[in-house]
């Protein structure tokens, strides 16, 4: 199968280039909206972040769409359908980036497109038929509302900013759209940068940016993994652990689900099939609940659960060594 970047030209017709080829399945879909610059050299800025997303998702076998405010007049048109068209699938992941400008009047947060801009709600309504594991980063200036707007099960979303009052240009889109693609992003050593893992990165160095230059950062980015709507900051991290407790049961803390998604894999995820890492996936939830509850329950019990949910685990991956023993 072919992996393609298609860039969005009107609000019917696609045009597409063929970037590399390879026999093997695609792993997910890559949206990449690109918002209005303003200026050349934020237009410049945003090209390069982009383009840092299309060659991460190349090596990690995506589908690549591409909005541009180049092409399109009424960009917000555009966007939506180009998300009708990721409605149909239910297993693959879909990852929306978006880069740009963003504005906040009090009430409202938008992101800045040609033509109308694009507010949290009507993303929401955009996305109320995409059922499949969504992640949405903004990148943009006065993100945060997009996160409560957004936050419900089996959606990811990353901000730039804390609230809608932190205006300022972000920097956080160059240095997820880095991190992204970094080995050295890998805190847990498995040889392959997770969300999670490129969201501590960004924003650890979107604070360097900072304090580097002198001056108070103005925006402090967010990640919401549980769909309880109000996200995390990186510094209520220690490693690829959040160091808080669940403030209520059977919700696990923001970032164990960013720390599951990949968007360039290893040698043993990309070895897994999408039925398999949904699969272990889901195990690996319920055992990291488990261990949640462990002081509540007696001993044995827990030690019988968690057998139980570890040889369910075994059997998956078991299996997919079965798999390619034959196949050799």
């Amino acid at each position: 199968m072919n992996s393609i970047v298609w860039t969005f030209v009107s609000t019917t017709l696609f045009a597409c280039s063929i970037v590399a080829a390879s026999d093997e399945p695609l792993r997910g879909d890559l949206l990449i909206i690109q918002g209005s610059p303003g200026e050349e050299e934020y237009g410049k800025l945003f090209s390069t972040w982009s383009q840092r997303w299309q060659s991460a998702a190349e090596r990690g076998r995506f589908r690549i769409v591409v909005s541009s405010p180049d092409l399109e007049e009424k960009q917000k048109v555009a966007v939506s359908k180009i998300l009708e068209t990721f409605e149909d699938e239910t297993t693959l992941p879909l990852w929306v980036v978006m880069i740009g400008h963003g504005t906040f009047n009090g009430r409202e947060a938008k992101f800045n497109l040609a033509g109308e801009d694009l507010s949290a709600k009507e993303l929401d309504r955009m996305l109320a038929n995409v059922t499949r594991t969504t992640v949405i980063i903004n990148c943009s200036s006065s993100s945060a509302p997009f996160l409560d707007a957004l936050s419900q099960e089996n959606r990811i979303i990353l901000t730039s900013t804390r609230s809608g009052e932190q205006v300022n240009f972000s920097r956080f889109g160059e240095y997820i759209s880095q991190a992204i693609g970094e080995t050295a992003s890998d805190l847990d050593k498995d040889k392959q940068t997770s969300l999670l893992e490129a969201f501590l990165s960004a924003s650890r160095k979107t604070l360097e940016f900072y304090e580097s230059d002198g001056r108070i950062p103005t925006e402090n980015a967010l990640l919401d993994d549980n769909g309880d709507g109000k996200g995390t900051r990186a510094t209520a991290f220690q490693g690829v652990r959040a160091i808080a407790k669940p403030e209520e049961d059977g919700i696990l803390l923001d970032g164990f689900r960013a720390h599951q998604l990949h968007l360039i894999p290893n040698d043993a995820e990309q070895s897994l099939s999408p039925e398999q890492i949904a699969q272990r996936n889901e195990l690996e939830r319920k055992i990291e609940l488990l261990r949640l509850e462990k002081n509540s329950l007696d001993e044995a019990d827990y030690y019988r659960q968690l057998e139980t949910l570890f040889l369910q685990l075994a059997e998956i991956l078991l299996l997919d060594d079965q798999v390619n023993s034959d196949e050799s």
